[in-house]
């Protein structure tokens, strides 16, 4: 098959484009830069990856890019907001660009990540987009599949590469004494795999019980943020570094007022709704994905400790 991506250049992109290629489909990739994207896989596999220039605020590279394609993979979806770059314009207007795309072209398959938490009633905008983003795909008229992740980790993720600044601060960074969580640290989350998150959304094109389904992933071990912390510390410096509480409304201040400058480098950053989200837990419910896809979720310890020398 020919499966469009977005986001196909980012952390779970690249691991969905090595998942179709496993598969022997074609991934048609919408990308600013082929390179970033290319790098990331094999040599002998780059000549099958087609790659089309553009971005979602672009409907003509879409429409190019779904033209020909069996099926599409949404993935696009941003943490951080900018200027240019909201959570309602990516994930909400940029989702009805594809659907529309989509639609336009007849490509009736639909892949669409969404993210654990999503839910017409959340507290964070991040969530709240997130769930729109989710009407749009379902109101588009195509055969859609929702997967909503909990945290994805991989070596690559810039959530274990912020977890390893704190673990093991660098110089360019200035002097972190601790590692910070917000409040009290008691939300729960359930860490699952890209390579899992994956294998699931590239398996789901050719499954048909999986049309007008949505899945909540996450992996088979939970964690509140100090045991988290306490485990990767452990795994990525070899000792458990000292932890610090942030009230909430201090960290709120903080993130309308500091976060809001370039002196803080882009990693280290937060925003309201990452301060928000971690104050509820994100966690689910795994039989129904490891029974639709016959698949056994990876555990996070045991994941971390084989990966740790390679976050960036």
């Amino acid at each position: 098959m020919r499966v469009m991506v977005t986001g196909g250049s980012g952390f779970v992109g690249s691991y969905v484009v090595k998942e179709l290629l496993r598969h022997g489909h074609t991934p048609v990739c919408l990308v600013r830069q082929a390179r970033r994207l290319l790098d990331k896989v094999p040599l002998t596999d780059q000549s099958r990856i087609q790659t089309v220039p553009g971005t979602l605020a672009r409907p003509d590279a879409v429409r190019r890019a779904v033209e020909g394609t069996d099926a599409v993979i949404h993935l696009v979806g941003i943490i951080n907001e900018t200027p240019r770059h909201s959570f309602r314009r990516v994930h909400i207007d940029g989702t009805r660009v594809v659907v529309d795309a989509a639609k336009a072209a007849g490509v009736r398959r639909f892949v669409h990540m969404s993210a654990l938490g999503a839910r017409p009633d959340a507290v964070s905008r991040y969530h709240l987009t997130k769930y729109e983003a989710e009407q749009v795909v379902r109101a588009g008229g195509l055969d859609w599949t929702v997967f909503r992740p909990s945290v994805i980790h991989g070596p690559e993720s810039e959530f274990m590469q912020l977890v390893k600044v704190l673990a093991r601060p660098k110089l360019r960074y200035g002097p972190i004494p601790a590692m910070p969580y917000f409040g009290r640290g008691e939300g729960k989350l359930q860490p699952v795999s890209v390579r899992d998150v994956a294998h699931c959304m590239a398996a789901s094109i050719h499954m048909p019980e999986t049309i007008g389904q949505t899945y909540s992933m996450g992996g088979p071990e939970v964690y509140d943020w100090k045991q988290l912390y306490a485990l990767c510390s452990q795994a990525i410096s070899g000792k458990t570094r000292r932890q610090v509480s942030v009230p909430v409304p201090l960290a709120k201040l903080v993130a309308v007022t500091v976060m809001k400058t370039p002196l803080v480098p882009k990693l280290l950053k937060f925003n309201l709704s990452q301060i928000q989200m971690s104050q509820e837990d994100s966690v689910c419910d795994t039989t129904p994905i490891e029974d639709t896809f016959n698949i056994e979720l990876g555990g996070f310890k045991d994941a971390v400790i084989s990966y740790a020398d390679r976050i960036p």
